[in-house]
C-alpha cells in the first residue's frame, strides 16, 4: 500500500535525537524526504546522536542533514531558501529539554524554545509552508493532582521555566495559525521512552547506573507516578497529527495513560536487568510534578492513536538496545 508520505518533504528540527530519529528512519523507509535541523549539542553525548543519524547518511539524496541552530536565524533562512519550494511540512521537536537544568539555565531554555520556534515561524509565513506539528510536553499541566489531564484545563501555571517555554510556544503556534492560516497540530508528549532514549532521562540513567552499581537518585518518597510512553506508540500519534485536517490549530496528548510509580518502575527494572538497584533517597526538586497522566481519547478518537506497549515490554526492549545496540562511550563509567 501507497504511504500518504512517500514522495513528500519534510523539515524536521532535532531529528539526530531520541524522538526525532526514530521518526526519520520511519518517513524515511515509507519514501519520504527529510531535511533535518539539528546543532547536535552537548547536552547529552553528542556521539548518541551521532550513532542515531549514521545509518541515514548513506543515502543523502533523502536525508539532508543541515547542522544549523534553531536560534541561527541567518543559517535557518539560508536553509528555507534552499528548500522551502519543496517543504510539505515542519515537524518541529528541537529543544532544550528536562526540567531540573531549566532552573539552571531558564534564558537559554526561553532562547532556544521560543526564540527558535518563532524563528520557524517567521520563515514558514514568508516561504507559505503551511503546516506545522509541534512538540509540546505534559509539563504544561503543571503540579495537578487530578487525573486524566485533558487538552482542555488549564495550562496558565507552569511550575518550570522548561514547562513555561512549552506553553509559550502553544500560544505563539496559535496565534500565527490564526492570523496567517498556518496549520498546527501541538502533541503534549508524556515521558516517552524506548531504544535510543536520552541518557538524562529516568529509565536510561537508571538503567545504566544500575548496570555500573552505583546508587540511583530517588527524589521524595518514590510515589511520583509518570505516564511512561513508549517510542513506537508515539510515532503512531506524530504520524496521525501529519495527516489530520479536521482543524487549522489543535491539541493533542501523546500518552499511555497508565502512570506507574517511581518504585514501581525500578522494581521492572531491576527484573528487566536482572540486578538489584541501590538506592540514594534526596528531597523532591522544584519543579517537578507529583504525577502525569494523559487522557487520549481526543487523540484517539481524531487521529486513530492506540498505545499498544505495555511498560514491562517496552522496558525489556529498552534493556536489549542498552546492553547490544548503544555507542560505547554511554557504557563506560
Amino acid at each position: 500500500m501507497t504511504s500518504p508520505h512517500q514522495h513528500k518533504t519534510y523539515l524536521i528540527t532535532g531529528g539526530a535525537g531520541f524522538i526525532g530519529s526514530h521518526l526519520c528512519r520511519t518517513l524515511l523507509n515509507q519514501g519520504a524526504r527529510m531535511i533535518n535541523i539539528d546543532n547536535y549539542n552537548d547536552f547529552y553525548d553528542p556521539a548518541l546522536k551521532e550513532h542515531n543519524v549514521k545509518p541515514f547518511l548513506t543515502n543523502p539524496d533523502q536525508f539532508i542533514d543541515k547542522r544549523v541552530d534553531i536560534q541561527d536565524i541567518e543559517g535557518l533562512s539560508e536553509v528555507f531558501q534552499q528548500w522551502g519550494p519543496h517543504i510539505d511540512q515542519v515537524i518541529h521537536l528541537a529543544a532544550r529539554a528536562g526540567v531540573r537544568p531549566s532552573l539552571k539555565e531558564p534564558r537559554l531554555y526561553l532562547e532556544t524554545n521560543v526564540t527558535g520556534t518563532l524563528n520557524l515561524l517567521e520563515l514558514m509565513r514568508t516561504h507559505q509552508i503551511p503546516k506545522m506539528v509541534f512538540a509540546s510536553s505534559s509539563s504544561v499541566y503543571g503540579s495537578r493532582t487530578n487525573p486524566p489531564f485533558r487538552e482542555d484545563e488549564d495550562i496558565s501555571k507552569p511550575i518550570s521555566p522548561y514547562a513555561a517555554t512549552k506553553v509559550m510556544g502553544e500560544n505563539l503556534l496559535y496565534t500565527y495559525s490564526h492570523l496567517y492560516q498556518i496549520n498546527v497540530v501541538a502533541l503534549r508528549f508524556f515521558t516517552v521512552y524506548g531504544p535510543g532514549q536520552r541518557p538524562d532521562l529516568a529509565i536510561h540513567k537508571f538503567t545504566r547506573m544500575i548496570e555500573q552499581g552505583k546508587s540511583i537518585p530517588v527524589f521524595g518518597d518514590g510515589s511520583s507516578q509518570r505516564d511512561y510512553t513508549y517510542i513506537e506508540d508515539i510515532l503512531q500519534g506524530v504520524l496521525g497529527a501529519m495527516d489530520y485536517t479536521q482543524k487549522q490549530f489543535d491539541i493533542f496528548n501523546l500518552g499511555e495513560s497508565q502512570p506507574v510509580r517511581l518504585m514501581k518502575l525500578i522494581a521492572l527494572l531491576e527484573e528487566a536487568l536482572g540486578k538489584k538497584a541501590l538506592l540514594d533517597y534526596h528531597p523532591m526538586q522544584p519543579g517537578d510534578v507529583p504525577l502525569t497522566c494523559a487522557d487520549i481519547s481526543k487523540a484517539q478518537q481524531f487521529l486513530g492513536y492506540n498505545p499498544v506497549t505495555p511498560i514491562t515490554q517496552g522496558l525489556h526492549q529498552f534493556v536489549d538496545w542498552y546492553r547490544h545496540q548503544a555507542p560505547q562511550s554511554l557504557l563506560t563509567p
